[in-house]
Protein backbone atom coordinates (compact mmCIF):
# COMPACT_ATOMS: atom_id res chain seq x y z
CA UNK A 1 0.00 0.00 0.00
CA UNK A 2 0.94 3.61 -0.72
CA UNK A 3 1.57 6.00 2.76
CA UNK A 4 -1.30 8.23 1.57
CA UNK A 5 -3.44 4.96 2.17
CA UNK A 6 -3.26 4.72 5.97
CA UNK A 7 -4.90 5.99 8.56
CA UNK A 8 -4.93 6.69 12.37
CA UNK A 9 -7.39 4.38 14.42
CA UNK A 10 -9.45 7.00 16.01
CA UNK A 11 -12.92 7.73 15.00
CA UNK A 12 -14.03 10.49 13.15
CA UNK A 13 -15.47 13.91 14.75
CA UNK A 14 -16.79 17.16 13.55
CA UNK A 15 -13.91 20.37 13.97
CA UNK A 16 -14.18 23.31 16.62
CA UNK A 17 -16.12 24.93 14.29
CA UNK A 18 -18.91 22.49 14.24
CA UNK A 19 -18.38 21.19 10.51
CA UNK A 20 -17.89 17.22 9.14
CA UNK A 21 -14.97 16.47 7.53
CA UNK A 22 -14.97 14.10 3.95
CA UNK A 23 -14.84 10.31 4.47
CA UNK A 24 -11.36 9.16 3.35
CA UNK A 25 -11.02 8.19 -0.28
CA UNK A 26 -9.05 5.28 0.43
CA UNK A 27 -10.44 2.40 2.86
CA UNK A 28 -8.33 1.93 6.22
CA UNK A 29 -5.59 -1.05 6.04
CA UNK A 30 -6.95 -2.39 8.92
CA UNK A 31 -9.69 -3.50 10.30
CA UNK A 32 -12.75 -5.27 7.51
CA UNK A 33 -12.82 -4.08 3.88
CA UNK A 34 -15.47 -1.63 2.84
CA UNK A 35 -18.85 -2.23 2.04
CA UNK A 36 -18.81 -3.59 -2.24
CA UNK A 37 -15.18 -4.55 -1.41
CA UNK A 38 -15.74 -8.09 -3.57
CA UNK A 39 -17.53 -7.04 -6.35
CA UNK A 40 -14.99 -3.92 -6.83
CA UNK A 41 -12.29 -6.54 -6.34
CA UNK A 42 -13.62 -8.50 -9.16
CA UNK A 43 -13.78 -5.41 -11.00
CA UNK A 44 -10.70 -4.06 -10.71
CA UNK A 45 -9.56 -7.91 -11.70
CA UNK A 46 -11.42 -8.23 -14.84
CA UNK A 47 -10.24 -4.50 -15.88
CA UNK A 48 -6.99 -5.06 -15.76
CA UNK A 49 -7.23 -8.48 -16.98
CA UNK A 50 -7.79 -7.04 -20.36
CA UNK A 51 -4.73 -5.48 -20.70
CA UNK A 52 -5.36 -2.43 -21.21
CA UNK A 53 -5.10 -1.86 -16.91
CA UNK A 54 -8.35 -0.24 -16.68
CA UNK A 55 -8.39 -1.23 -13.35
CA UNK A 56 -5.32 0.71 -12.11
CA UNK A 57 -7.37 3.36 -13.96
CA UNK A 58 -10.23 2.98 -12.09
CA UNK A 59 -8.35 3.01 -8.70
CA UNK A 60 -6.18 5.88 -9.86
CA UNK A 61 -3.24 3.90 -9.56
CA UNK A 62 -1.72 5.52 -13.09
CA UNK A 63 1.90 4.11 -12.49
CA UNK A 64 0.51 0.29 -12.49
CA UNK A 65 -2.01 1.02 -15.56
CA UNK A 66 1.65 2.36 -17.37
CA UNK A 67 3.25 -0.84 -16.58
CA UNK A 68 0.12 -3.00 -18.32
CA UNK A 69 0.02 -0.69 -21.06
CA UNK A 70 3.68 -1.37 -21.52
CA UNK A 71 3.45 -4.44 -21.17
CA UNK A 72 0.73 -4.37 -24.23
CA UNK A 73 2.69 -2.68 -25.98
CA UNK A 74 5.62 -4.75 -26.07
CA UNK A 75 3.39 -7.98 -27.14
CA UNK A 76 1.36 -5.59 -29.72
CA UNK A 77 5.67 -4.79 -31.44
CA UNK A 78 6.47 -8.82 -30.96
CA UNK A 79 3.13 -9.74 -32.62
CA UNK A 80 2.49 -7.47 -35.29
CA UNK A 81 2.76 -8.17 -37.99
CA UNK A 82 1.61 -11.83 -37.28
CA UNK A 83 3.97 -14.50 -38.11
CA UNK A 84 3.82 -17.85 -39.57
CA UNK A 85 5.20 -19.15 -36.03
CA UNK A 86 2.81 -17.05 -33.65
CA UNK A 87 4.55 -14.94 -31.12
CA UNK A 88 7.53 -16.60 -29.58
CA UNK A 89 6.24 -18.58 -25.94
CA UNK A 90 8.68 -16.79 -23.52
CA UNK A 91 7.25 -13.54 -24.61
CA UNK A 92 3.48 -14.57 -24.38
CA UNK A 93 3.95 -16.64 -20.80
CA UNK A 94 5.55 -13.32 -19.48
CA UNK A 95 2.42 -10.84 -21.09
CA UNK A 96 0.39 -13.83 -19.42
CA UNK A 97 2.39 -13.29 -16.01
CA UNK A 98 1.84 -9.73 -15.92
CA UNK A 99 -2.13 -9.60 -16.25
CA UNK A 100 -2.03 -12.39 -14.26
CA UNK A 101 -0.20 -10.20 -11.72
CA UNK A 102 -2.15 -7.39 -12.63
CA UNK A 103 -5.72 -8.79 -11.97
CA UNK A 104 -4.45 -9.95 -8.64
CA UNK A 105 -2.98 -6.29 -7.82
CA UNK A 106 -5.47 -4.30 -8.99
CA UNK A 107 -8.19 -6.96 -6.73
CA UNK A 108 -6.47 -6.52 -3.38
CA UNK A 109 -6.18 -2.69 -3.73
CA UNK A 110 -9.63 -2.42 -4.86
CA UNK A 111 -10.95 -4.92 -1.82
CA UNK A 112 -9.06 -2.43 0.74
CA UNK A 113 -9.67 0.92 -0.98
CA UNK A 114 -12.53 2.66 -1.08
CA UNK A 115 -12.93 4.06 -4.72
CA UNK A 116 -13.72 7.65 -5.02
CA UNK A 117 -16.13 9.13 -7.60
CA UNK A 118 -19.44 7.64 -8.67
CA UNK A 119 -18.50 4.70 -10.57
CA UNK A 120 -20.46 1.41 -10.12
CA UNK A 121 -18.79 -1.75 -9.18
CA UNK A 122 -21.80 -3.93 -11.11
CA UNK A 123 -21.48 -1.96 -13.76
CA UNK A 124 -17.68 -2.10 -13.92
CA UNK A 125 -17.80 -5.61 -13.54
CA UNK A 126 -20.09 -5.97 -16.64
CA UNK A 127 -17.66 -4.01 -18.42
CA UNK A 128 -14.66 -6.13 -17.47
CA UNK A 129 -16.57 -9.12 -18.67
CA UNK A 130 -17.03 -7.34 -22.04
CA UNK A 131 -13.90 -5.68 -22.28
CA UNK A 132 -12.01 -9.17 -21.97
CA UNK A 133 -13.64 -9.71 -25.25
CA UNK A 134 -10.92 -7.50 -26.37
CA UNK A 135 -8.16 -9.67 -26.26
CA UNK A 136 -9.97 -12.94 -26.24
CA UNK A 137 -10.96 -11.16 -29.95
CA UNK A 138 -7.49 -10.05 -30.56
CA UNK A 139 -6.22 -13.57 -30.23
CA UNK A 140 -8.79 -14.88 -32.64
CA UNK A 141 -7.60 -12.86 -35.15
CA UNK A 142 -4.16 -12.95 -34.47
CA UNK A 143 -4.80 -16.88 -34.85
CA UNK A 144 -6.36 -15.91 -37.99
CA UNK A 145 -3.93 -13.89 -39.26
CA UNK A 146 -0.98 -15.82 -38.05
CA UNK A 147 -2.75 -19.00 -39.89
CA UNK A 148 -3.02 -17.04 -42.96
CA UNK A 149 0.64 -16.10 -42.68
CA UNK A 150 1.44 -19.72 -42.51
CA UNK A 151 -0.47 -20.34 -45.65
CA UNK A 152 1.13 -17.37 -47.32
CA UNK A 153 4.65 -18.84 -46.45
CA UNK A 154 3.53 -22.33 -47.46
CA UNK A 155 2.54 -21.30 -51.16
CA UNK A 156 5.77 -19.36 -51.65
CA UNK A 157 7.23 -22.67 -50.71
CA UNK A 158 5.01 -24.46 -53.16
CA UNK A 159 5.64 -21.32 -55.80
CA UNK A 160 10.08 -22.16 -55.16
CA UNK A 161 9.25 -26.16 -55.99
CA UNK A 162 7.74 -24.85 -58.81
CA UNK A 163 10.08 -23.12 -60.05
CA UNK A 164 13.08 -25.37 -59.03
CA UNK A 165 10.70 -27.97 -61.44
CA UNK A 166 10.78 -25.47 -64.19
CA UNK A 167 14.62 -24.87 -63.68
CA UNK A 168 14.76 -28.77 -64.36
CA UNK A 169 12.78 -28.91 -67.12
CA UNK A 170 15.40 -27.74 -69.44
CA UNK A 171 18.24 -29.43 -68.70
CA UNK A 172 19.38 -33.24 -69.54
CA UNK A 173 17.20 -35.20 -66.51
CA UNK A 174 21.16 -36.70 -65.40
CA UNK A 175 22.26 -32.73 -64.71
CA UNK A 176 18.55 -32.13 -63.57
CA UNK A 177 18.13 -34.70 -60.94
CA UNK A 178 19.26 -32.76 -58.14
CA UNK A 179 16.79 -29.94 -58.48
CA UNK A 180 13.78 -32.60 -59.30
CA UNK A 181 14.42 -34.09 -55.61
CA UNK A 182 14.61 -30.85 -54.16
CA UNK A 183 11.44 -30.09 -55.74
CA UNK A 184 9.91 -33.40 -54.61
CA UNK A 185 10.55 -32.49 -51.14
CA UNK A 186 8.87 -29.33 -51.23
CA UNK A 187 5.84 -31.27 -52.02
CA UNK A 188 5.96 -34.08 -50.00
CA UNK A 189 6.75 -32.08 -46.86
CA UNK A 190 3.77 -29.68 -47.88
CA UNK A 191 1.93 -32.97 -48.62
CA UNK A 192 2.53 -34.59 -45.56
CA UNK A 193 3.11 -32.22 -42.83
CA UNK A 194 0.91 -29.41 -43.94
CA UNK A 195 -2.26 -31.68 -44.98
CA UNK A 196 -5.01 -29.33 -44.52
CA UNK A 197 -3.38 -26.52 -45.86
CA UNK A 198 -4.31 -24.44 -48.79
CA UNK A 199 -1.06 -25.06 -50.79
CA UNK A 200 -1.23 -28.86 -49.75
CA UNK A 201 -4.33 -28.86 -51.72
CA UNK A 202 -2.31 -27.73 -54.53
CA UNK A 203 0.02 -30.49 -54.57
CA UNK A 204 -1.44 -32.83 -56.27
CA UNK A 205 -1.36 -30.49 -59.89
CA UNK A 206 2.19 -29.62 -58.90
CA UNK A 207 2.86 -33.62 -58.68
CA UNK A 208 1.16 -33.97 -62.24
CA UNK A 209 3.13 -31.37 -63.67
CA UNK A 210 6.13 -32.57 -61.84
CA UNK A 211 5.54 -36.25 -63.55
CA UNK A 212 5.12 -34.32 -66.96
CA UNK A 213 8.07 -32.46 -66.61
CA UNK A 214 10.50 -35.69 -65.47
CA UNK A 215 8.46 -37.98 -68.15
CA UNK A 216 9.06 -35.08 -71.36
CA UNK A 217 11.32 -37.54 -73.16
CA UNK A 218 8.37 -40.24 -73.16
CA UNK A 219 5.97 -37.73 -74.50
CA UNK A 220 8.27 -36.61 -76.80
CA UNK A 221 9.18 -40.60 -78.23
CA UNK A 222 12.66 -40.17 -77.18
CA UNK A 223 12.66 -43.64 -75.35
CA UNK A 224 15.61 -44.56 -74.79
CA UNK A 225 16.52 -41.25 -73.09
CA UNK A 226 13.38 -41.77 -71.27
CA UNK A 227 13.99 -44.78 -69.71
CA UNK A 228 16.27 -43.04 -66.45
CA UNK A 229 13.02 -40.35 -65.59
CA UNK A 230 11.03 -42.88 -65.81
CA UNK A 231 12.72 -45.29 -63.15
CA UNK A 232 13.17 -42.49 -61.09
CA UNK A 233 9.78 -41.88 -60.63
CA UNK A 234 9.36 -45.62 -60.28
CA UNK A 235 11.14 -45.25 -57.33
CA UNK A 236 8.84 -42.54 -55.85
CA UNK A 237 6.57 -44.44 -53.79
CA UNK A 238 9.42 -45.80 -51.76
CA UNK A 239 9.89 -42.37 -50.45
CA UNK A 240 7.16 -40.60 -51.05
CA UNK A 241 2.93 -41.05 -49.30
CA UNK A 242 0.92 -43.30 -51.66
CA UNK A 243 -1.94 -41.27 -50.38
CA UNK A 244 -0.22 -37.91 -51.65
CA UNK A 245 0.71 -39.33 -55.17
CA UNK A 246 -2.97 -40.58 -55.71
CA UNK A 247 -2.76 -42.42 -59.06
CA UNK A 248 0.77 -41.23 -59.91
CA UNK A 249 2.13 -43.94 -57.89
CA UNK A 250 1.46 -46.27 -60.56
CA UNK A 251 1.45 -44.05 -63.50
CA UNK A 252 5.36 -44.74 -64.60
CA UNK A 253 5.17 -48.42 -65.41
CA UNK A 254 3.17 -48.80 -68.26
CA UNK A 255 5.06 -45.97 -70.15
CA UNK A 256 8.68 -47.57 -68.98
CA UNK A 257 7.68 -50.75 -70.34
CA UNK A 258 6.80 -49.06 -73.62
CA UNK A 259 10.33 -47.18 -73.21
CA UNK A 260 12.44 -50.33 -72.29
CA UNK A 261 10.77 -52.29 -75.14
CA UNK A 262 11.11 -49.39 -77.85
CA UNK A 263 14.83 -48.57 -76.56
CA UNK A 264 15.76 -51.83 -76.76
CA UNK A 265 14.30 -53.00 -80.06
CA UNK A 266 15.96 -49.56 -81.81
CA UNK A 267 19.81 -50.80 -80.66
CA UNK A 268 19.08 -54.78 -81.56
CA UNK A 269 22.19 -55.92 -83.28
CA UNK A 270 24.51 -52.60 -82.55
CA UNK A 271 22.28 -50.49 -84.02
CA UNK A 272 22.51 -48.38 -81.53
CA UNK A 273 25.54 -48.51 -81.05
CA UNK A 274 26.00 -44.89 -83.18
CA UNK A 275 25.07 -42.82 -80.43
CA UNK A 276 26.34 -44.80 -77.65
CA UNK A 277 23.32 -47.28 -77.09
CA UNK A 278 25.03 -50.88 -77.56
CA UNK A 279 23.05 -53.82 -78.36
CA UNK A 280 19.51 -53.15 -76.36
CA UNK A 281 19.97 -56.06 -74.26
CA UNK A 282 20.61 -54.12 -70.74
CA UNK A 283 16.96 -51.86 -71.24
CA UNK A 284 15.17 -55.94 -72.95
CA UNK A 285 16.74 -57.51 -69.98
CA UNK A 286 15.30 -55.19 -67.51
CA UNK A 287 12.00 -54.84 -69.68
CA UNK A 288 11.16 -59.14 -69.02
CA UNK A 289 12.57 -58.79 -65.30
CA UNK A 290 10.67 -56.12 -64.40
CA UNK A 291 7.65 -56.17 -66.50
CA UNK A 292 7.29 -60.30 -67.30
CA UNK A 293 3.53 -59.76 -67.61
CA UNK A 294 3.42 -56.43 -69.83
CA UNK A 295 2.33 -56.30 -73.47
CA UNK A 296 5.96 -54.85 -73.85
CA UNK A 297 7.35 -58.26 -72.61
CA UNK A 298 5.61 -60.41 -74.74
CA UNK A 299 6.58 -58.33 -78.12
CA UNK A 300 10.53 -59.26 -77.19
CA UNK A 301 10.37 -62.69 -79.07
CA UNK A 302 8.70 -61.62 -82.15
CA UNK A 303 10.74 -58.34 -82.66
CA UNK A 304 14.03 -60.47 -82.15
CA UNK A 305 12.96 -63.10 -84.46
CA UNK A 306 11.90 -60.31 -87.10
CA UNK A 307 15.35 -58.66 -86.81
CA UNK A 308 16.79 -61.92 -87.11
CA UNK A 309 14.97 -62.48 -90.37
CA UNK A 310 15.98 -58.85 -92.03
CA UNK A 311 18.99 -59.07 -91.50
CA UNK A 312 19.69 -63.03 -92.93
CA UNK A 313 17.81 -60.81 -96.31
CA UNK A 314 20.47 -58.13 -95.88
CA UNK A 315 22.97 -60.75 -96.42
CA UNK A 316 22.12 -60.90 -100.05
CA UNK A 317 22.67 -56.85 -100.08
CA UNK A 318 25.45 -54.57 -100.61
CA UNK A 319 26.60 -54.67 -96.78
CA UNK A 320 26.72 -58.53 -95.63
CA UNK A 321 29.49 -57.65 -93.36
CA UNK A 322 27.25 -55.51 -91.64
CA UNK A 323 24.17 -57.31 -91.66
CA UNK A 324 26.78 -60.11 -90.02
CA UNK A 325 27.57 -58.06 -87.52
CA UNK A 326 23.87 -57.74 -86.57
CA UNK A 327 23.30 -61.39 -86.48
CA UNK A 328 26.23 -61.89 -84.70
CA UNK A 329 24.81 -59.07 -81.44
CA UNK A 330 21.35 -60.61 -81.86
CA UNK A 331 22.61 -63.92 -80.52
CA UNK A 332 24.46 -62.79 -78.38
CA UNK A 333 21.67 -60.46 -77.09
CA UNK A 334 18.85 -63.19 -77.61
CA UNK A 335 21.56 -65.90 -75.48
CA UNK A 336 21.62 -62.98 -72.61
CA UNK A 337 17.87 -62.13 -71.60
CA UNK A 338 15.94 -63.99 -69.16
CA UNK A 339 13.26 -65.69 -71.49
CA UNK A 340 13.36 -69.05 -73.16
CA UNK A 341 11.36 -68.00 -75.99
CA UNK A 342 13.93 -65.75 -76.45
CA UNK A 343 17.09 -67.59 -76.07
CA UNK A 344 15.81 -70.02 -78.90
CA UNK A 345 16.06 -67.49 -81.30
CA UNK A 346 20.14 -67.70 -80.64
CA UNK A 347 20.22 -70.69 -82.81
CA UNK A 348 18.42 -69.12 -86.08
CA UNK A 349 20.90 -66.17 -85.45
CA UNK A 350 24.00 -68.73 -85.07
CA UNK A 351 22.62 -70.06 -89.02
CA UNK A 352 22.77 -66.52 -90.18
CA UNK A 353 26.21 -65.99 -89.14
CA UNK A 354 27.43 -68.69 -90.75
CA UNK A 355 25.99 -67.56 -94.34
CA UNK A 356 26.81 -64.33 -93.14
CA UNK A 357 30.56 -64.27 -92.98
CA UNK A 358 30.77 -66.78 -96.04
CA UNK A 359 29.02 -63.63 -97.73
CA UNK A 360 31.05 -61.31 -96.32
CA UNK A 361 34.61 -62.41 -97.53
CA UNK A 362 32.87 -62.78 -100.94
CA UNK A 363 31.98 -59.15 -100.86
CA UNK A 364 35.59 -58.29 -99.67
CA UNK A 365 36.83 -59.88 -102.52
CA UNK A 366 34.73 -58.56 -105.05
CA UNK A 367 35.51 -54.67 -103.72
CA UNK A 368 39.23 -55.50 -104.00
CA UNK A 369 39.89 -56.16 -99.86
CA UNK A 370 41.84 -58.71 -100.76
CA UNK A 371 43.49 -58.90 -97.29
CA UNK A 372 40.11 -59.18 -95.38
CA UNK A 373 38.72 -61.25 -97.57
CA UNK A 374 41.87 -63.76 -97.32
CA UNK A 375 41.21 -63.58 -93.23
CA UNK A 376 37.82 -63.65 -93.30
CA UNK A 377 37.64 -67.00 -95.85
CA UNK A 378 40.34 -68.64 -93.64
CA UNK A 379 38.50 -68.53 -90.91
CA UNK A 380 35.30 -69.09 -92.30
CA UNK A 381 37.20 -72.76 -93.34
CA UNK A 382 38.72 -73.06 -90.24
CA UNK A 383 35.30 -72.91 -88.38
CA UNK A 384 32.73 -74.57 -90.38
CA UNK A 385 34.54 -77.50 -91.21
CA UNK A 386 31.70 -79.08 -92.41
CA UNK A 387 29.98 -76.74 -94.69
CA UNK A 388 29.91 -77.12 -98.20
CA UNK A 389 31.40 -73.87 -98.69
CA UNK A 390 34.20 -75.02 -97.66
CA UNK A 391 36.79 -75.55 -100.29
CA UNK A 392 35.04 -72.86 -102.23
CA UNK A 393 35.86 -70.77 -99.30
CA UNK A 394 39.44 -71.40 -99.48
CA UNK A 395 40.02 -71.37 -102.93
CA UNK A 396 38.70 -67.64 -102.48
CA UNK A 397 41.44 -67.11 -99.75
CA UNK A 398 43.83 -68.22 -102.32
CA UNK A 399 42.80 -66.06 -104.82
CA UNK A 400 42.99 -63.21 -102.48
CA UNK A 401 46.50 -64.02 -101.10
CA UNK A 402 47.64 -63.76 -105.05
CA UNK A 403 45.91 -60.90 -105.62
CA UNK A 404 47.36 -58.80 -102.53
CA UNK A 405 50.41 -58.92 -104.90
CA UNK A 406 48.59 -59.30 -108.43
CA UNK A 407 45.30 -57.77 -108.43
CA UNK A 408 44.39 -58.65 -111.76
CA UNK A 409 44.15 -61.97 -110.13
CA UNK A 410 41.35 -60.50 -108.14
CA UNK A 411 39.35 -59.45 -110.97
CA UNK A 412 36.94 -62.29 -110.86
CA UNK A 413 35.55 -65.20 -107.55
CA UNK A 414 37.49 -68.16 -108.47
CA UNK A 415 34.95 -70.53 -110.42
CA UNK A 416 32.78 -73.17 -108.03
CA UNK A 417 32.92 -75.65 -110.41
CA UNK A 418 35.78 -77.21 -112.06
CA UNK A 419 36.36 -76.92 -115.76
CA UNK A 420 35.80 -80.18 -118.00
CA UNK A 421 38.11 -80.50 -121.05
CA UNK A 422 41.51 -81.52 -121.26
CA UNK A 423 44.45 -80.37 -118.54
CA UNK A 424 47.44 -79.55 -119.54
CA UNK A 425 50.51 -80.24 -117.33
CA UNK A 426 52.80 -78.12 -115.90
CA UNK A 427 56.34 -79.25 -113.97
CA UNK A 428 57.14 -76.25 -111.02
CA UNK A 429 60.95 -77.65 -110.15
CA UNK A 430 62.43 -75.94 -106.78
CA UNK A 431 66.00 -74.66 -107.56
CA UNK A 432 65.95 -72.78 -103.87
CA UNK A 433 67.39 -73.67 -100.83
CA UNK A 434 64.66 -73.29 -99.05
CA UNK A 435 60.73 -74.62 -98.92
CA UNK A 436 58.52 -72.96 -101.88
CA UNK A 437 54.48 -72.54 -101.66
CA UNK A 438 53.04 -71.91 -104.88
CA UNK A 439 49.66 -70.47 -105.20
CA UNK A 440 47.60 -70.54 -108.28
CA UNK A 441 44.44 -69.42 -109.61
CA UNK A 442 42.66 -69.31 -112.91
CA UNK A 443 40.00 -72.10 -114.35
CA UNK A 444 41.17 -73.94 -110.94
CA UNK A 445 42.43 -72.65 -108.11
CA UNK A 446 45.21 -74.17 -105.49
CA UNK A 447 48.27 -74.74 -103.60
CA UNK A 448 51.25 -77.04 -103.55
CA UNK A 449 54.71 -76.99 -101.28
CA UNK A 450 57.85 -78.03 -102.99
CA UNK A 451 60.84 -79.32 -100.72
CA UNK A 452 64.01 -77.08 -99.97
CA UNK A 453 66.04 -78.08 -102.99
CA UNK A 454 69.26 -79.53 -101.27
CA UNK A 455 73.00 -78.18 -102.13
CA UNK A 456 71.18 -75.88 -104.51
CA UNK A 457 72.63 -71.82 -104.44
CA UNK A 458 71.46 -68.75 -104.56
CA UNK A 459 71.68 -66.88 -107.94
CA UNK A 460 73.48 -63.45 -109.55
CA UNK A 461 70.21 -61.85 -111.26
CA UNK A 462 72.59 -62.18 -114.78
CA UNK A 463 72.82 -66.17 -113.79
CA UNK A 464 69.21 -66.99 -112.80
CA UNK A 465 67.80 -67.55 -116.33
CA UNK A 466 70.94 -69.34 -117.41
CA UNK A 467 71.60 -71.83 -114.66
CA UNK A 468 68.22 -72.65 -112.59
CA UNK A 469 67.44 -75.87 -112.70
CA UNK A 470 69.62 -76.68 -115.10
CA UNK A 471 73.04 -78.54 -113.32
CA UNK A 472 73.86 -82.00 -114.72
CA UNK A 473 72.84 -84.36 -112.33
CA UNK A 474 70.92 -83.07 -109.72
CA UNK A 475 66.99 -83.80 -108.77
CA UNK A 476 65.21 -81.11 -107.91
CA UNK A 477 61.62 -81.20 -105.72
CA UNK A 478 58.68 -81.13 -108.42
CA UNK A 479 55.19 -80.51 -108.36
CA UNK A 480 53.30 -81.48 -111.26
CA UNK A 481 49.67 -79.30 -111.89
CA UNK A 482 47.02 -81.03 -114.21
CA UNK A 483 45.56 -77.04 -115.55
CA UNK A 484 42.47 -76.47 -117.86
CA UNK A 485 43.56 -73.78 -120.58
CA UNK A 486 42.98 -70.59 -119.37
CA UNK A 487 44.66 -67.44 -117.69
CA UNK A 488 46.35 -68.21 -114.94
CA UNK A 489 48.25 -66.26 -111.95
CA UNK A 490 50.48 -67.55 -109.48
CA UNK A 491 52.66 -66.45 -106.44
CA UNK A 492 55.25 -68.35 -105.01
CA UNK A 493 55.99 -67.95 -101.27
CA UNK A 494 59.27 -68.93 -99.88
CA UNK A 495 58.99 -70.48 -96.54
CA UNK A 496 61.90 -72.73 -94.56
CA UNK A 497 65.22 -71.56 -94.72
CA UNK A 498 64.66 -68.37 -96.11
CA UNK A 499 65.62 -65.48 -94.91
CA UNK A 500 63.48 -62.03 -94.08
CA UNK A 501 64.43 -60.36 -97.20
CA UNK A 502 63.51 -63.09 -99.03
CA UNK A 503 60.35 -62.17 -101.28
CA UNK A 504 57.44 -63.73 -102.71
CA UNK A 505 57.56 -63.24 -106.71
CA UNK A 506 54.13 -62.96 -108.22
CA UNK A 507 53.61 -63.77 -111.95
CA UNK A 508 51.03 -64.85 -114.38
CA UNK A 509 50.86 -66.64 -117.84
CA UNK A 510 48.00 -68.43 -120.44
CA UNK A 511 47.98 -72.06 -120.42
CA UNK A 512 46.64 -73.60 -124.25
CA UNK A 513 45.67 -76.74 -125.22
CA UNK A 514 48.07 -79.23 -126.47
CA UNK A 515 51.11 -77.85 -124.29
CA UNK A 516 53.24 -79.16 -121.37
CA UNK A 517 54.60 -76.66 -119.49
CA UNK A 518 57.46 -76.08 -116.79
CA UNK A 519 58.57 -73.61 -114.31
CA UNK A 520 61.23 -73.38 -112.30
CA UNK A 521 61.83 -71.17 -108.70
CA UNK A 522 65.28 -70.05 -107.51
CA UNK A 523 66.35 -67.42 -105.54
CA UNK A 524 68.89 -64.30 -107.09
CA UNK A 525 70.71 -61.78 -104.69
CA UNK A 526 70.16 -58.65 -104.28
CA UNK A 527 73.29 -55.76 -105.35
CA UNK A 528 75.77 -55.39 -102.49
CA UNK A 529 74.50 -51.95 -102.45
CA UNK A 530 70.73 -53.56 -101.56
CA UNK A 531 69.40 -52.05 -105.02
CA UNK A 532 66.15 -53.13 -106.80
CA UNK A 533 66.70 -55.04 -109.15
CA UNK A 534 64.14 -55.83 -112.06
CA UNK A 535 62.12 -58.73 -111.70
CA UNK A 536 62.50 -61.61 -114.83
CA UNK A 537 60.16 -61.59 -117.20
CA UNK A 538 58.09 -64.32 -117.63
CA UNK A 539 58.60 -66.61 -120.29
CA UNK A 540 55.10 -67.85 -122.30
CA UNK A 541 56.61 -70.61 -124.41
CA UNK A 542 56.09 -74.08 -124.10
CA UNK A 543 58.40 -76.91 -123.03
CA UNK A 544 60.59 -75.99 -125.69
CA UNK A 545 61.56 -72.81 -123.78
CA UNK A 546 60.18 -73.37 -119.73
CA UNK A 547 58.95 -70.30 -118.40
CA UNK A 548 60.24 -69.85 -115.51
CA UNK A 549 60.14 -67.63 -111.86
CA UNK A 550 62.18 -66.19 -109.33
CA UNK A 551 62.61 -64.32 -106.05
CA UNK A 552 65.04 -61.73 -105.19
CA UNK A 553 67.21 -61.35 -101.66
Amino acid sequence: MESGDRYGVAGYGSGGDGTVPPPPSHAPSVGPPPPGASLRAAAAALLNLTGLGLGYALLGRWGRAAVCWAATAVLLWVALPADPDGVPAGVLVGYLLVLVLAAVDGGRIARRSAVGGAWRPGLAVGLGVVLLAVPAGGAVVYGSARDEAREQMLLERLEAGDERVATASGQPFEAAKSEYGKALDVYRALGEDHPGSRAAKLVPDRLKAYYDAVSAPYAKKRHCEAVAPLTYLRTLPDSVDKKVLGELAAWPDTPLAESLYACGVSRLGGAGSSSGGGDGGAELGQLLRTFPESASARRVAPAIDERIKDQVSALKGAEPCTATEALRGLGATASRLPDDSVKKLRADADEGVVDGVYACGVDQFEDGKFGAARTTLTDFARTYKSDGRVRQARNIATAAEIADDRPAAGKRLPPSKRPGGARMELVISNDAPNTVEVLYTGPVTGTVTLRACAGCERYRASEGPRRACKAAGRSYPKARLQLPAGEYHFLYKHGTGATARVDSYPSGTRVQPGYTYTSCTYVIERSPFDLDLPLLPDPIQPVVSPWGAGSSR
